[in-house]
C-alpha cells in the first residue's frame, strides 16, 4: 500500500512593519512583528545605500534579494516594486514595502491578503500589515513614526509599539526584529549590520527585542549624549558600590567617594558584561550602565 503524501503551502506571515530611511544620515531599516516563529529571518532585509524591504503575507523569500539587486541597478522603489510583482503569478497574496537610498517608498497589498490588510506609505517609510486587528494599527504606526523625534531606531520602535497599542497582529505575537543597515556600521566596521537584533519566540517580543537592544546598544553602539555622564560621587557611587557588592564585584561600601577598588571592581564588571564601549577613566559613568548595573543587582 503506498504511503499518501501530503502538499502543505508556505504558512502566511500575519506581520506588521515598517520599513523607513533617515534623512539626516541615511540609515535604512526595518522592524517587524508577527504571530510567526523567526519572522527576522524571513520579512526583512536592506542593504546600506541601496534600500530596506519587507516581505509578508504569503511572503516571497526572494523579493528581498531580488529587490535589493534592482535598486543596485539605479531603479527607485516603484520601479523595484513592479519588476518584482510582474513575473510572480502570486502577486495578489503578497504584501510588500520598499524604501530606496533617495527615501522614496512604495508598497502592495495584494487582494488575497487576509483582513485587515493594508499599507500606507509616507515621506522616506512605508507601514503595512495583514491579518490585523483593523486599519487603526497602520494608520497609528504612520502617525508616531512622523511624530517621533530621535533617529531611525527610536522612531521605527516607537512606530511598531504604536500598532501593538491598537491590536497588532489579531492572532497574537509570537516574534519580532528590527534591522538597521549602515555603511561599515557593523561590528568592526567589516559589515553594514549597525543593528540586527530578532526575537524568535516571544509571549511579548517586542518588549524582548527593546531589553536585547538595549545590551546589544551598550556593547556595540555609540548614541548616548554627553548630557548622559553621571558623576561617580555621593548617592550615585553609593548605589554603585552597593550594586557591585550584590554582584560580588566588591566586598565593601566606603561610607564617602568612590575608591581605587571600586573602580576597579566596576571595571571588571564592565569588561565581564562586554560593555567596554562603555568604558570611562574620568571619574563618570554613562547612565545607561548605572541603570543596567542598578537593575542587575535588583536595586532599581
Amino acid at each position: 500500500m503506498r504511503s499518501p503524501v501530503y502538499c502543505v503551502a508556505s504558512p502566511r506571515l500575519s506581520t506588521f512593519s515598517i520599513v523607513a530611511r533617515d534623512a539626516d544620515n541615511g540609515d535604512l531599516g526595518v522592524v517587524v512583528q508577527s504571530k510567526f516563529p523567526a519572522v527576522g529571518a524571513i520579512v526583512p532585509s536592506a542593504a546600506a545605500g541601496i534600500g530596506a524591504i519587507a516581505s509578508q503575507a504569503w511572503a516571497n523569500s526572494s523579493y528581498g534579494r531580488r529587490g535589493l539587486a534592482l535598486m543596485k541597478k539605479g531603479l527607485t522603489a516603484t520601479q523595484t516594486l513592479k519588476g518584482l510583482l510582474k513575473s510572480d503569478k502570486m502577486a495578489e497574496h503578497r504584501q510588500v514595502g520598499i524604501v530606496d537610498s533617495k527615501g522614496r517608498a512604495a508598497a502592495h497589498t495584494g487582494s488575497e491578503c487576509m483582513e485587515w490588510a493594508g499599507h500606507m506609505v509616507g515621506k522616506g517609510y512605508s507601514c503595512q500589515g495583514n491579518i490585523l486587528a483593523g486599519e487603526s494599527v497602520v494608520t497609528s504606526m504612520a502617525e508616531v513614526f512622523e511624530q517621533t523625534e530621535g533617529d531611525l531606531i527610536d522612531r521605527l520602535f516607537a512606530g511598531l509599539k504604536a500598532g501593538q497599542a491598537e491590536g497588532g497582529d489579531r492572532r497574537g505575537m509570537q516574534s519580532a526584529a528590527i534591522l538597521v543597515v549602515r555603511d561599515k556600521g557593523g561590528y568592526g566596521g567589516g559589515n553594514d549590520r549597525y543593528v540586527d537584533v530578532r526575537v524568535d519566540d516571544n509571549p511579548r517580543p517586542i518588549e524582548e527585542l527593546e531589553r536585547i537592544f538595549k545590551i546589544y546598544e551598550l556593547c556595540l553602539l555609540s548614541r548616548e549624549p554627553s548630557t548622559r555622564l553621571v558623576r561617580l560621587e555621593g548617592d550615585v557611587a553609593q548605589k554603585v558600590q552597593q550594586a557591585l557588592v550584590a554582584l560580588d564585584y566588591l566586598t565593601a561600601v566606603e561610607k564617602s567617594g568612590f575608591p581605587p577598588e571600586a573602580a576597579d571592581a566596576l571595571q571588571k564588571y564592565i569588561n565581564v558584561s562586554n560593555f567596554e564601549n562603555k568604558l570611562r577613566s574620568d571619574g563618570t559613568i554613562w547612565r545607561s550602565v548605572l541603570e543596567y548595573l542598578l537593575n542587575e543587582a535588583g536595586l532599581s
